[in-house]
């Protein structure tokens, strides 16, 4: 998979100077591959997405209409995915979720501090800087 740096250092590569016809396809072929990998990584965690968040409701569904084992689509759901957790994974897991929780206001105060602000592209020795007119 292409990473962000790669195709930055790619649209420096192509715009530096003229290149060869082949050596453009050849690129444009191996960055469609990746095009197509991400699509269908992206379509599967989608599905696993649906799947999950489909179980959570049925799960809490269960539970108020007083069904008496509600837990019953989500751990069919995790152990489908091999995700149950057992033994010492449930203290480092709930462990986790706290410090995710707690994370979380910092994260959202984070952004609000800073609207509109953009993560900084890495920069290279084989990238030209683009003139201030254009």
């Amino acid at each position: 998979m292409t990473t962000r740096s790669e195709f930055d250092d790619i649209r420096a590569h192509i715009t530096a100077e003229a290149r060869p016809a082949h050596e453009l396809l050849e690129l444009a072929t191996a960055l469609l591959d990746d095009l197509e990998q991400a699509r269908v990584r992206e379509a599967t965690l989608r599905s696993y997405y649906l799947s999950l968040l489909t179980a959570a409701r049925a799960t809490v569904a269960a539970h108020e209409a007083g069904h008496h084992a509600p837990f019953t689509f989500l751990e069919h759901e995790l152990s489908r995915r091999g995700q149950m957790p057992t033994g010492a994974e449930v203290d480092r897991i709930l462990a986790d979720a706290r410090t995710a929780q707690s994370l979380i206001p910092h994260v959202d105060d984070a952004r609000k501090s800073t609207p509109g602000a953009r993560v900084i592209r890495c920069a290279g020795l084989s990238r030209v800087p683009k003139p201030k007119n254009a």
